[in-house]
């Protein structure tokens, strides 16, 4: 039962990518500067995200552990999420948000494989079988055939 509660999870969070990226790019419209909506949405997240962390670490007695993470960590996610975001804005009004999520999901999955083939950060190693070679080119034939047709 769990799995599926956190399968579905995930489906809904895909879900919210898809309505984001139109979100985004609307705001970027009404701003003018695309960049300023990437901003708006990280600073958005951002105060949620800090208000959760508080409420979480204040009801539940926990200390965040500032000096465990390496340096590195702190930087990277958001400058990851920050081109994704930005990429998002800027691409939704030119290919459209199915095209947009079909090629997301497509880069994901070939990352993934890479991840997972090389065990980085601490992932458990996962060989590249021809099984999943034959789903990311399937994946990526739907991807075009989204944009195309």
């Amino acid at each position: 039962m769990a799995g599926a509660l956190w399968s579905l999870l995930g489906v809904l969070a895909g879900a919210f990518i898809a309505i984001q990226a139109p979100v985004n790019a609307q705001l970027a419209r009404g701003l003018g500067v695309p960049v300023a909506a990437a901003a708006i949405s990280f600073l958005s997240g951002a105060i949620v995200l800090g208000v959760i962390t508080l409420l979480t670490t204040r009801t539940q007695g926990l200390v965040i552990d500032w000096k465990a993470p390496a340096p590195w960590l702190f930087v990277v996610g958001g400058v990851l999420g920050a081109f994704y975001v930005t990429s998002t804005v800027l691409l939704t009004p030119r290919i459209g948000a199915a095209a947009l999520m079909a090629f997301l999901v497509a880069g994901q999955l070939l990352a993934g494989m890479l991840v997972d083939k090389a065990g980085i950060l601490g992932v458990a190693v996962r060989e590249i079988s021809m099984g999943r070679i034959v789903g990311a080119v399937l994946l990526l034939a739907g991807a075009m055939m989204i944009r195309i047709y």
